[in-house]
């Protein structure tokens, strides 16, 4: 009787702790078991999908749980939960995760979509807050128009002004907004309001912030039109204005080609300062706008894109001083500029790198003295040379010095490269990802990445999916090289030599 009791109560035990959601930290831990229930429970939900073994999941986990406690404590509260994909297996086929971190937003139980905001815990907090609360604020009376409009802030505002919240261009803004993440969106249905502030019907208008205004151009913008595209377009191109403070988070929204000067950019502590050189910058992007020239330009934090500015062969104590400049085209090449900033000299750099008068900056190694080893050293300056060579297929590795994934991969690589050494339409090559320029048609976001480069379409090279062993190695090459190996049929077996008839002999 007593074990059957004790049975029971062990039962009840594990019943009740079946039922108890886990937290590492203020991150709820879901499994395969408690996803659905857990998921239903709550209005808005973060969620990323993980292994235990990824870098870019390591190095998220800080920042994602700083995020957590943050948001535990907004009204309303925004849970942040993390599932163990190399665990629940389950959950993770059912939501197609496919690479780590992945982080999806969940509402009253239902996929909503893909995170695609920040991957720090203040961007984190300010994006899931809007994901949480109404997407654009009621705005009453004129008084409640002005202060909004003219609130300590460096997000543009936009406002609304209807005369029902049900039409079809009050209900197409409320879509916009909730897709433009970095604007602050507000909307009044007030016919006093509109008259006061003399507004025409279904008008939305564009105020800049106080502290971004300028005399180069508008305070505000209007928007008179019709659909959500148009809307969205108009609002993502007149939100940065001629110069824009560009970030981490924004910079990938710019226009290209996109002039970049970075310095002590700062407006809490430094306003005057900080608009001080945007000014100058203004000035000669408003003379080459009106000249017709296509440009975008922005102003960067140097110690918060001091990463940038290495890509861009620049230094964050040089700009203590005056702006250093970088510029990006839509092919993502970076420009330097090499001369002091003045005016004059901005203006000059622009125009030439518009007249493709500058040459491309490379991050790159030098290229090597020799380079005879079976596995060919690839750097930025003799890229085009060895991968883009169209008289050989090239199968080439991205890797990072600091990498175990690709340390363990070398021997296995360099014993490939061997086997291959007689194979002249194939070249085995390597590049340290982390101290060259990778081209913008190779995506690379962990290591190892390998690529398999064709030599008769060099502009579509094909991501290298399969196996890490040399015979996984060469039964891929053997069948999709552009020419049969000579040493290996096209299912990856080895030729046999063929033998002389007793007539040769």
């Amino acid at each position: 009787m007593k074990d059957t009791t004790m049975n029971y109560l062990l039962l009840g035990v594990l019943v009740a702790f079946a039922g108890t959601v886990l937290a590492d930290e203020d991150v709820l831990v879901l499994t395969d078991s408690n996803f659905a229930d857990e998921v239903a429970k709550h209005d808005v939900m973060l969620i990323e999908f993980y292994a235990p073994w990824c870098g870019h999941c390591k190095r998220l986990a800080p920042e994602y749980a700083k995020a957590a406690t943050s948001l535990k404590n907004n009204d309303p509260p925004v849970p942040l939960a993390k599932v163990d994909c190399t665990a629940e297996t389950s959950t993770c086929s059912k939501y197609g995760v496919s690479g780590y971190p992945t982080l999806k937003i969940f509402k009253g139980g239902d996929l909503s979509g893909d995170y695609d905001g920040p991957r720090e815990a203040a961007g984190i907090v300010k994006y899931m807050k809007k994901k949480a609360g109404p997407v654009a604020s009621l705005l009453d009376t004129v008084d409640k128009v002005k202060a909004f409009c003219e609130k300590d802030s460096l997000a543009v505002a936009v406002v609304g002004f209807f005369s029902d919240a049900e039409s079809g261009d009050a209900k197409n803004f409320m879509k916009v907004a909730g897709k433009l993440d970095d604007l602050r969106f507000g909307y009044t249905v007030s016919e006093d309001v509109r008259t006061a502030l003399n507004r025409d019907e279904n008008a939305v208008v564009l105020f800049r912030p106080k502290k971004l205004q300028n005399k180069f151009e508008s305070s505000e913008v209007s928007f008179t039109g019709a659909g959500v595209t148009k809307l969205k377009e108009f609002l993502e191109k007149e939100s940065f204005g001629l110069c824009a403070e560009r970030d981490m988070n924004n910079a990938d929204k710019f226009g290209k080609p996109t002039f970049v000067a970075y310095y002590n950019v700062d407006y809490t502590l430094n306003p005057k300062g900080t608009n001080y050189w945007r000014n100058r910058v203004m000035k000669v992007g408003k003379k080459l706008r009106d000249e017709g020239k296509d440009c975008y330009f922005g102003i960067s934090n140097m110690n918060t894109m001091s990463g940038e500015m290495q890509e861009c062969g620049l230094t964050s104590e040089e700009a203590s001083d005056k702006p250093q400049v970088c510029a990006f085209n839509e092919k993502n090449l970076k420009f330097k500029m090499t001369e002091e900033f003045s005016v004059e000299n901005f203006e000059k750099f622009v125009k030439d790198v518009l007249s493709g008068n500058v040459e491309p900056y490379l991050k790159s190694e030098p290229v090597p003295s020799t380079n005879d080893d079976p596995v060919k050293v690839v750097v930025a300056k003799n890229f085009d040379e060895i991968v883009n060579d169209e008289d050989k297929d090239v199968l080439i590795e991205f890797y990072a010095p600091w990498c175990g994934h690709c340390k363990s991969l070398a021997p296995k690589y360099d014993e490939l490269a061997e086997k291959l050494l007689k194979e002249e339409g194939i070249t085995i090559a390597k590049m340290d990802a982390t101290a060259n320029d990778v081209p913008s048609n190779y995506e690379v976001r962990g290591f190892p990445t390998i690529y398999f480069a064709p030599k008769g379409s060099k502009g579509s090279p094909k991501k290298y999916e399969g196996g890490r062993e040399v015979a996984d190695f060469i039964k891929y090459l053997a069948k999709e090289a552009t020419d049969e190996l000579s040493g290996y049929d096209r299912d990856g077996k080895k030729k046999k030599k063929s033998k002389k008839s007793k007539t040769e002999l």
